[in-house]
């Protein structure tokens, strides 16, 4: 005969809990591994549109009627791109689209790996990893487009005009072309990627927003050099450079503001649930 009582309901276990080391591996793993399907599937898509990619997207700014050359106070005028090595146009055919497959399946991998810094997480917590990686994923993709809209066309016709002497004429290089656009796209993605590091170092303490402010004349002042050195010697050139970077790094004070208010609140809670 069933009892009459009501079953109680088994307490809710965090999977995470009694993993052992090998356990924590054997998940990251397996995390890294669907992160890379990912990114396969990123090179797969940027092979399928290859023509697109390469001839739109990469050799787009070194073509005078480059779209963003319309926008800018650039005068632009055509690159010279020669292969000086016999294999030098296929491997830089194959490395281009694999750094944009990686760029396009970056997203999911980003996921992948940030589900697995927050293991076993209850369905609240897990839609709060969802937006953490989506926040990572913002700021890379932003800095992405920043770099190949504003950074790279000011960059390839600097360094495509600037000539120290009429007898010399510049013809570069195709592989150091396509390394140096990537470069250029890559690092402004990871330059973006302040106002992340702001949000989780003030989460776990580590700055704060007075640190931030008290250097922020300093990072200023990188930011200017760091326009000048990039594009042409004149002052339109140079802001359209260093505005967003100056924005940006006030936007990470503000964010680290709310990160270390929001530490706050989440220390005095736990001092008052002891």
């Amino acid at each position: 005969m069933g009892s009459l009582l009501p079953k109680a309901k088994a307490p809710k276990v965090n999977p995470a809990d009694g993993m052992s080391f090998l356990d924590h591996l054997e998940e990251l793993r397996w995390r890294i591994l669907k992160g890379l399907v990912g990114i396969l599937a990123g090179v797969i898509i940027a092979f399928i549109f290859s023509d697109f990619f390469i001839q739109e997207f990469i050799l787009g700014p070194a073509r005078a009627d480059f779209f963003m050359y319309q926008i800018m106070p650039i005068n632009a005028v055509d690159l010279s791109l020669i292969s000086r090595r016999l294999p030098g146009q296929f491997f830089t055919y194959w490395g281009t689209l694999i750094i944009i497959g990686g760029i396009l399946g970056s997203p999911y991998f980003v996921y992948q790996i940030w589900a697995f810094i927050e293991p076993a997480l209850e369905s609240g917590e897990k839609i709060k990893t969802f937006l953490n990686a989506m926040f990572i994923n913002f700021f890379f993709l932003l800095g992405v487009s920043f770099g190949y809209l504003i950074l790279v066309p000011f960059a390839v016709q600097f360094f495509t005009q600037f000539i120290i002497s009429d007898v010399i004429s510049n013809e570069f290089d195709i592989n150091e072309y396509f390394v140096s656009v990537a470069l250029w796209t890559l690092a402004c993605g990871v330059i973006f990627q302040i106002p992340v590091i702001s949000w989780f170092l003030s989460k776990v303490g580590l700055i704060t927003p007075d640190a931030m402010k008290a250097y922020r004349r300093h990072a200023i002042v990188v930011i200017m050099i760091l326009a000048a050195f990039l594009t042409p010697p004149d002052p339109v050139s140079q802001i359209m450079i260093a505005l967003p970077l100056i924005i940006l790094y006030q936007f990470s004070i503000f964010l680290s503001k709310i990160a270390t208010k929001k530490r706050k609140k989440e220390m005095e809670a736990a001092f008052e649930g002891e």
